[in-house]
This record gives C-alpha cells, structure tokens and sequence, in this order.
C-alpha cells in the first residue's frame, strides 16, 4: 500500500544558483514522501517571484543563507540546513553528510557560520557578486543600529557613520587626542602592543587620524587609527559588526571584541559597555574581563557641521578611570564607492 501524496504540503527551496554549495544542495535535496512537491527557486535568476519578494519583505537575507518554506514556515540559514537533515533522504551522499552535520540544533549553530564563510569564499574566487536582496548597500551600516534617531543626528555625526555595507565608502577624519593610561593597563602595555589594542601611553596633544572604511566582502566597518606620538606612529585597527538592534561588537586583533550599545540619546552618540567578547569561527563567545581590565564607555557630541568632540575611557571596579583619550576631530574626506 502507498502513502498518498498532499499537495498542501508542498516545499518551496530558495537558494543560490551561483552558489556551488547551494546548488549541489539543491540538486541533491529529495524530500520523504510525506510531503508534496518541491519547487526549487533559484533567487538570482527569479527575484521578483513572490515567494523571493515575501522573504525580502520579512527581512530574510538570501546572502546569509538558503531558505526552506514548508508548512506555513520559514527556515532559514542554519535551520534549513537542519530541515534538511530531518527530511531529506539519506541515500543521496550530500544528504547524508548534512544529517550527519546538522542533526543537532546546537552543532548546526556552531558549524553554520563555517559554511556560509566556505560559500562566500567560493563566490569571490569566481568573482560573482552578492544576491542583497535586502539592498543592504543602499543604506548605511549604522543607519537600522541609530533606528529612527538616524535623522535626528547633527549633520557631521551622520557623515562620520555614512559609510554603506559591501562597498569602498571612506570617510576620513583629523584631529588631536589627549591621551591618559594608568595602573594596571601600564602593566598590561607589552600584551597591548603586541595585540595591536588601544595604545598603553600618557601624552597630551597626539595627532590622530581615523580612516573609517567599509569592508566589500563583509558588513565591517573598519576603524583604522593613526596615533602620532612623539616617539613614533602608532596604528590602532579594529572592526565593528552589527549584532542585531543597537549592538555592535568592535573586534580587534586575535578576535578579542568589546561589545557595546550604540544609540542617541538627543544631546550626543553614546557607546555603552555590554561586555567582552572572542570572535570565533563567528560565533561572539564571552570572556569575563570586567574585574580585571573595567567595563568601556564613549560618547561623541557635535560641534558643527564639520567638527565633532570625542571621549572614551576604561574605568575599573576598583581603581576608577584607567585609561581614556578625548579632543576634537575634523572631518576632511568622505569617499562614495561601490
């Protein structure tokens, strides 16, 4: 006797038909009989099918992963994967490795963030361009973190965070910091220099210059600063990403992160201490630091529309302010890329 077949339950599979890994995933997708048919979709050739156009209008984002609508629901990205795994048929080599893989909630968490670096890696080997069916470019990085504040930021606030995701946008500014360090991070200078961290030094009236640079591979937002002190440059490199809402991780080398709160708060740009972080295989695992280094904090107010004053400061539990730089920064050049 044979299962009968209910159409209502079709499957409809959204991938990237540039993508060699999502392809051979959907090539080799075959579902258990228990469900219909399956529609396979693939969202470069077919954006304006409206399933594609339902999943950019829910903020799904295809170039973070595949997407499986089965059942009234949405799985996507490492979901998929485990959908996959759970209904897919074993006797193909490809399904079987993705059981074998993502059988578990908790290890496709893990692994996922591999495989979707695996596939853009493949993507720009072969030169071939984002699917941004959420038109991530068309906005600026920090635009959704500021929300509806965006438009209440002074003018040079909102020129210093114009740069757009996935392009070559720059935005360069000048200025002079006094710079203080106490305590225990004079102790900690040796690991800080050789983890190119925040420079461990005392000078009053240190030229700075802040390169702030997106990234066309990802949605970083490079701060590349350039500490002239008396004795020599010094090159301080960090990344910020997104986390959802208002917070951001800034990581820098060896993947250490200060994760913070970023917002408006109607009179300056805040940056609020939310913890430290290790980015690994892209995963933010969280490192308890605060007793040892003190929690981050750092503001930025306008002055007109070309300069804007900045503090930051480390304070400890125990010793009060350790560390902070603060002065007056010009901005001198935005670039627009693609």
């Amino acid at each position: 006797m044979t299962n009968k077949v209910d159409p209502s339950r079709a499957i409809t599979f959204v991938y990237d038909g540039d993508c060699p890994l999502c392809t051979s995933a959907a090539m080799a997708l075959r579902i258990k009989r228990d469900y219909g048919t399956l529609q396979l979709l693939n969202a470069r050739e077919q954006r304006d099918h409206p399933v594609v156009r339902d999943l950019t209008g829910r903020g799904f984002d295809l170039d973070e992963g595949m997407a499986i609508i089965a059942d009234g629901h949405i799985h996507h990205g490492p979901d998929a994967l485990r959908f996959m795994a759970r209904y897919g048929d074993a006797r193909n080599p490809f399904m079987a490795a993705t059981r074998s893989l993502y059988w578990s909630k908790t290890l496709a968490v893990i692994t996922y963030p591999w495989l979707r670096g695996v596939r853009n890696w493949l993507l720009r080997r072969r030169g071939v361009d984002r699917i941004d069916n959420l038109a991530l470019k068309d906005q600026p990085t920090f635009k959704p973190i500021f929300g509806e504040d965006w438009e209440m930021l002074p003018p040079v606030l909102r020129a210093h965070y114009a740069n757009r995701p996935y392009t070559t946008d720059e935005v360069v500014v000048e200025g002079v910091l006094d710079v203080e360090c106490h305590g225990i991070m004079r102790l900690l200078a040796p690991v800080l220099r050789l983890m190119r961290q925040i420079p461990a030094r005392t000078e009053k009236s240190v030229p700075v210059t802040v390169r702030l640079r997106s990234d066309t591979d990802t949605r970083a937002y490079h701060f590349d600063r350039t500490f002239r002190f008396a004795s020599g440059p010094y090159r301080f490199h960090s990344r910020m990403f997104p986390l959802g809402g208002d917070e951001v991780v800034e990581v820098m080398r060896f993947g250490f992160g200060w994760r913070m709160r970023y917002f408006w708060d109607g009179a300056k740009v805040v940056l609020q201490h939310r913890g430290y972080a290790l980015r690994v295989a892209g995963h933010y695992v969280p490192i308890p630091l605060g007793l040892m280094i003190g929690e981050g904090y750092a503001e930025e107010i306008a002055v007109d529309d070309e300069h804007f004053d900045m503090m930051t400061h480390i304070t400890h539990p125990w010793w009060g302010k350790i560390y902070g730089y603060k002065g007056r920064f010009r901005l001198t050049r935005r670039l627009d890329g693609t």
